[in-house]
């Protein structure tokens, strides 16, 4: 399968398309290179190490093996290589993995075979992404480690927000995915504009990614909702747009981001002690830091904390 076929598949929707296009490599501020450089390392975790089940079973005895969807920058995408993934989440995978002293494995996959290639003992974990639902719970268990945020950006210099709560979105034109999560948000802000008097939010909906960025600079727009991250990227590749808020996830609940395990394979609290100790020598601040993701840095890692609910 092609790369562009992979990415296709693993991420979906128009955003990797139009990115794909793209010298996604030489966008400033952000390195792709295979080497990376950059990448912050740990030492080993003594009290992680400890916490690691005596009878746990590795993939690779001696390897934390990891999969991840390469779905786009700056999360994970695929080095100028076109083979190496890189991206905030492998840096957090890497560092993970020296804190327990074991040598990482980064294994590839599209988005929707994680939880039955996890499920089955193909991999000993997942780092993408991946948001704490109650559903999720009852299969596999979590160590948190990020905000999940979408954000609004808007026509750099528009003078539109901030934007923290419905009432700062009444009567704004918003870009939006269709059967997205931002969507369901948006909708359900419309409808407390409109109890509370004010105008409705009125939601664009877009082909491509292009089309709705273009829409944005014309006018025929004032806002764009998409998973922050995401737009982040797209903010230093175009350099026209600018974010005016962010959003978590799970509104009105908080919606954290998480490796995945087994159920019961024990690793979860390894990993939930070596992400704190992390946290606490500033490793992972530094390693969101290299990829514009610092706001999305949570303040301690819990284990199975409560997930948003089942709808």
């Amino acid at each position: 399968m092609s790369l562009a076929s992979l990415a296709r598949r693993a991420a979906g929707g128009f955003f990797l398309a139009a990115l794909l296009a793209a010298p996604a490599w030489a966008v400033e501020g952000f390195d792709l290179s295979p080497e990376q450089a950059g990448r912050v390392h740990a030492e080993p975790v003594p009290a992680a190490i400890a916490a690691l089940p005596k009878d746990a079973r590795f993939v690779n005895p001696g390897h934390l093996t990891v999969a991840i969807t390469p779905g786009g920058p700056p999360l994970g995408t695929y080095a100028t290589d076109a083979a190496t993934v890189v991206g905030a989440d492998p840096d957090y995978a890497s560092l993970v993995a020296e804190a327990l002293g074991l040598q990482l494995d980064l294994v590839p996959v599209a988005w929707a075979d994680w939880p039955l290639g996890l499920a089955s003992g193909k991999y000993d974990a997942v780092i993408s992404n991946v948001g704490v639902t109650e559903q999720r719970k009852e299969k596999f268990d979590f160590s948190t480690y990020r905000k999940g945020l979408h954000g609004f950006f808007v026509k750099k210099g528009s003078g539109i927000g901030p934007i923290a709560e419905p009432k700062d979105a009444a009567g704004l034109r918003i870009i939006v995915g269709a059967g997205t999560n931002q969507e369901r948000i948006l909708l359900e802000w419309s409808r407390l504009d409109v109890e509370a008097g004010l105008k409705p939010i009125e939601l664009q909906y877009y082909d491509d990614e292009a089309a709705g960025l273009l829409a944005l600079q014309t006018g025929r727009a004032d806002v764009v909702v998409r998973p922050n991250a995401q737009l982040v990227f797209i903010a230093a590749r175009d350099g026209n747009i600018e974010r005016a808020g962010t959003l978590s996830a799970g509104w009105p609940l908080k919606s954290d981001v998480a490796i995945a395990t087994r159920k019961g394979s024990g690793l979860a609290q390894a990993l939930t002690i070596a992400t704190n100790a992390l946290m606490d020598q500033g490793l992972f601040q530094k390693s969101l830091e290299r990829w514009q993701l610092t706001e999305e840095a949570l303040p301690r890692s819990q284990t199975n904390p409560p997930g948003l609910p089942k709808y």
